[in-house]
């Protein structure tokens, strides 16, 4: 086992690899007593020990899988996809669990909510980063987070701030990262679209059709963009074969304060369209190489690959939530340059001229 010399005992090495058969197994519910049964275990003692008490490595076990990663998917063009997901729950005990709005669920539960990297290539993704979100209810009562084993002096950080650490803790990993992907929830937030052109300028964000875009409404300018200027485009292989959409693109002016006299990247809008239902459109924010074009492997298959994956987090990260007697917090890891009606009408000459993309 490739992380076992994060264990210092023999035990908890081997009940990790029990657990872990029973995550991947078919266990109808994954709590320690359903685990235990399908590992041969007697009793859940020893799956409990190993969660609430056993001492082993939590960071290093998670960086380790990462290489593996590395070896068996095609690192050209890897895409960090960014997402959150929440773990439905009963008590008030369970680390940084309240009442707040879950996209697993659909609404508000009371839930704990995860917020997790996956790394996609055209061979496939994996989950490989992962971050716990606190709310202030947690963070602001240090007897509450001493209770349920959260490190000391853990501060707030909201859910794109902890993005922004999984962004930073990546760059620092084997897997190359081309593109950063991630949905509206994050694509919205301006600050974390300026780190990513700081950090690593290639990105694709959704956003939502009332984002602004140099003054005006993404949906009100992509509203403006002539039949022509529409290009049906497969952003990537389903399991039906090419999953094709209609897709309209602009490219964004330069901002002289951000971009100086020599701009690095382009910064795109685009919006994708059902080819079955005309009203049916997702928007979307990216930054990209100079050359780059939708029509390359580049902007359409970076957002395919972020609907994608995405989707997949939402169902994968519940293989690692714990029953409700499992505690162990700290596995979860610690801690002006252009006016809007020039812009306006320089994206409807965009929209306008779409085809040459």
């Amino acid at each position: 086992m490739r992380i076992g010399r994060r264990f210092p005992r023999v035990e908890p090495r081997r009940r990790t690899r029990d657990y872990v058969r029973g995550l991947l197994g078919p266990v109808g519910r994954k709590n320690s007593w359903q685990l235990a049964k399908s590992s041969g275990h007697p009793t859940p003692d020893g799956l409990q020990h190993l969660l609430a008490k056993s001492r082993w490595e939590a960071d290093g076990i998670r960086d380790d899988p990462q290489g593996y990663v590395a070896e068996h998917l095609d690192t050209d063009e890897g895409i960090l996809v960014i997402d959150d997901t929440g773990f439905i729950k009963w008590g008030t005990t369970s680390a940084g669990v309240q009442r707040q709005h879950s996209r697993t669920a659909g609404r508000t539960e009371n839930c704990q909510i995860g917020v997790f990297a996956a790394y996609a290539t055209t061979r496939g993704h994996a989950l490989v980063e992962r971050e716990l979100y606190l709310p202030k209810s947690w963070t602001d009562d240090p007897e509450r987070c001493r209770t349920a084993r959260i490190p000391e002096n853990r501060p707030f950080a909201t859910k794109n701030e902890l993005a922004r650490t999984l962004v930073l803790r990546a760059q620092d990993r084997p897997l190359p990262v081309a593109w950063v992907a991630a949905g509206a929830a994050y694509g919205q937030d301006s600050r974390l679209r300026r780190f990513l052109e700081d950090t690593n300028p290639t990105y694709v964000m959704a956003v939502s059709k009332s984002q602004q875009v140099h003054g005006p409404r993404i949906d009100h300018l992509i509203g403006q963009a002539p039949d022509e200027a529409w290009q049906r485009l497969s952003c990537g292989d389903g399991a039906k074969g090419p999953r094709l959409y209609d897709w309209a693109a602009a490219r964004l002016p330069a901002v002289w304060e951000f971009d100086g006299n020599e701009p690095t990247r382009q910064r795109w809008m685009l919006a994708r369209r059902s080819i079955t239902k005309a009203d049916d459109l997702a928007y979307f924010l990216a930054s990209a190489p100079l050359d780059a074009t939708v029509t390359d492997r580049s902007l359409a298959p970076a957002v395919g690959t972020e609907r994608r994956v995405g989707a997949d987090t939402q169902g994968r990260p519940r293989l690692l939530e714990l029953s409700r007697r499992d505690k162990r917090a700290e596995r979860f890891g610690g801690a002006p340059g252009v006016g809007p009606k020039q812009a306006a009408a320089s994206l409807r000459g965009q929209l306008e001229t779409a085809t040459a993309c």
